[in-house]
């Protein structure tokens, strides 16, 4: 899974911060990257994630060259798009506490769904909305 970013480590803190572990990080420029994204002549530094254990990884990348095009700051869930990145994590409150202390805020409330999960959305840095939900049954 990939997001395009415009404060690289910032967005990297973030996930770090929800328990994920830094992979790697480098810049990719040259044919290949004008191949695969579509835009000649462009340069993206690129951080790649994993959650601990292994698992699915995240790539965050800010594109050096040509500068990054705005998107709707703070977009809705129901927006036509990639708007939210779901994870389930072991214990909800300990990371709401702490995405709480680093001025991250719920996009609404923490929910119960049927006795077997809790769930909250958080918003991140740069709008992008990602809910986490622990297992509770």
């Amino acid at each position: 899974m990939g997001i395009t970013v415009r404060d690289l480590d910032t967005v990297t803190d973030f996930f770090v911060e929800l328990g994920f572990e830094t992979e790697g990080r480098t810049v990719l420029e040259g044919d290949f990257l004008d191949t695969v994204v579509g835009i000649p002549h462009c340069r993206t530094e690129v951080v790649v994630l994993r959650p601990p254990g292994g698992g699915t990884g995240l790539e965050l990348s800010r594109f050096l060259h040509p500068d990054h095009e705005p998107g709707s700051p703070d977009p809705m869930p129901n927006e036509l798009g990639l708007r939210n990145v779901t994870f389930e994590v072991d214990d909800l409150q300990a990371i709401l506490d702490r995405l709480t202390a680093d001025g991250y805020h719920l996009v609404g409330g923490v929910g119960q769904y049927e006795g077997i999960w809790r769930m909250a959305s958080v918003r991140g840095p740069e709008g992008f909305i990602v809910n986490l939900a622990q297992r509770i049954d």
